[in-house]
């Protein structure tokens, strides 16, 4: 009875103080979102965009199969508003037609291109460019297939620029994303910024033209729908307060702006995770610390990113299973940070939200399923309990998908129609009874698949955009 007690102690205790920090988290993200809005009523970015002092940018984006939206997502990527920018494609060992429809669509050929091979890579079999005067800050890299790792640090070597935006081909990017995501980077006064990324949304059933959303909708897909929360709260309600905490370890995949020289001084994005984005952020930020630069990773609210997401069980499993991997890999990698004082906010703050909250708190949820279920066999259960500390844990979880769904309308106002904000609510009610278990299910996955030496990324299935 004496480690019943412990136990019951343990679990009420860690439910407390996991709720307790994303109530703080949120609370924090509110009055950050708040005072966002109110300065960025009166940000000029037409001066950036004139200015020929702004700091010049590569986008290079990874593609692997991704036929069916690769021409609209890179004529999106060539009008974005910048004054000096190159897009790199990598078409990182396609087997579909990816590479033929670009190279027919933009006029492509193949040219005596220079790589220098600062980063080790897989063989490149191709520099191309375009024959189109309009294209002429387009190239895209043909190359056996090594990874996204392996694709974003051949996109280095070729790129010219001081700074980088690593971004998924099959995302949708705000046009003035870059002129928001260098902002901080031209502001920073006595820290240097070494890496910005923005909110990311989900663009499933999405009006799409031209690389261009022309009518946002809640996807009709389930599984979309509560992946709309998780983006919601993790980038609305999380990442915010993270960046003003200075205790960051992840920038989006799907949307990153960093400093070249410092990614590169680091040895570029690591092939020994699948968490490459994380993991870079995490030796970036080590790098600077040992070196005593005051430096800062800064979150933007701002929806300036749309991708897509998994519409089927087996390809949500997948990556979330990856997910799980790549933090794991990097949270592993980077074991000599937690709590050294050394890495500041992200050695005594960041690095142990990630290690208790983010990788622990499945295993530890798993566990008290497995201890409820045996109590519940043996006859011990204290039901009167279980049922009030049930009660408290949902209301809580739907009240702050309530409260995350409200400040995206007070703030972003992104889903303007009542039938959008309803769906969304009702979607917060449901997902706590089943979707949440799955995503704990998925992660002991992906716990196992890190201790059997799993490295893949998994296939992930693509849809073409529904056009207007």
């Amino acid at each position: 009875m004496i480690i019943k007690h412990i136990f019951d102690y343990l679990i009420m205790s860690y439910t407390f103080v996991i709720c307790l920090s994303y109530l703080i988290l949120g609370l924090v993200s509110a009055t950050i979102l708040i005072n966002h809005n109110r300065k960025s009523q009166f940000a000029d970015y037409h001066i950036i965009h004139s200015s020929p002092f702004a700091p010049t940018i590569s986008i290079i984006a990874p593609a692997y199969n991704e036929s069916k939206t690769i021409v609209d997502n890179i004529r999106a990527l060539l009008a974005l508003h910048y004054n000096i920018f190159e897009v790199i494609i990598v078409n990182d060992g396609s087997t579909d037609d990816s590479i033929d429809k670009v190279i027919k669509e933009y006029e492509l050929e193949k040219v005596d291109y220079f790589v220098n091979p600062i980063i080790p890579t897989k063989e490149i079999k191709g520099v191309y460019r375009s024959q189109n005067k309009a294209f002429t800050n387009l190239t895209v890299i043909d190359k056996i297939n090594g990874g996204k790792a392996d694709a974003l640090n051949a996109g280095l070597n070729v790129s010219k620029y001081d700074y980088f935006l690593a971004i998924d081909v099959d995302s949708v990017i705000d046009p003035i994303a870059l002129l928001k995501l260098i902002k901080p980077i031209i502001e920073a006064s006595d820290k240097k910024v070494i890496a910005t990324g923005g909110a990311v949304r989900i663009v499933n059933s999405c009006n799409v033209n031209n690389g261009n959303i022309v009518n946002i909708e809640i996807p009709r897909n389930f599984w979309a729908k509560f992946q709309i929360l998780e983006y919601t709260r993790a980038f609305l309600m999380g990442r915010i307060a993270w960046s003003k905490l200075n205790g960051l370890l992840l920038v989006s995949g799907a949307l990153g702006l960093f400093d070249k020289k410092i990614a590169i001084e680091c040895g570029g994005y690591s092939n020994e995770t699948v968490g490459e984005d994380m993991e870079l952020v995490v030796r970036m930020r080590r790098h600077m610390y040992e070196r005593k630069i005051k430096h800062e990773v800064v979150y933007i609210p701002d929806p300036l990113c749309w991708t897509e997401v998994p519409e089927t069980i087996k390809t949500l499993s997948r990556q979330r299973n990856r997910w799980t991997r790549g933090t794991m890999g990097t949270l592993f990698m980077h074991k000599k940070v937690f709590f050294n004082p050394k890495y500041g906010s992200m050695g005594m703050i960041g690095y142990p939200y990630w290690f208790f909250f983010e990788w622990l708190a499945p295993l530890i949820e798993f566990s008290g399923i497995v201890y409820f279920a045996i109590m519940a066999i043996t006859g011990h259960v204290n039901w009167s309990y279980f049922i009030l500390l049930l009660a408290f844990i949902y209301l809580f979880a739907v009240a702050f998908s309530f409260f995350s769904i409200l400040y995206e309308e007070l703030t972003f106002h992104k889903y303007y129609k009542r039938l959008q904000i309803l769906k969304l609510f009702l979607t917060a009610i449901i997902e706590p009874f089943f979707y949440h278990q799955m995503t704990v299910f998925w992660a002991i996955k992906g716990n196992i698949a890190y201790w059997m030496g799993e490295k893949g990324w998994g296939v992930m299935e693509r849809f073409e955009f529904k056009k207007r």
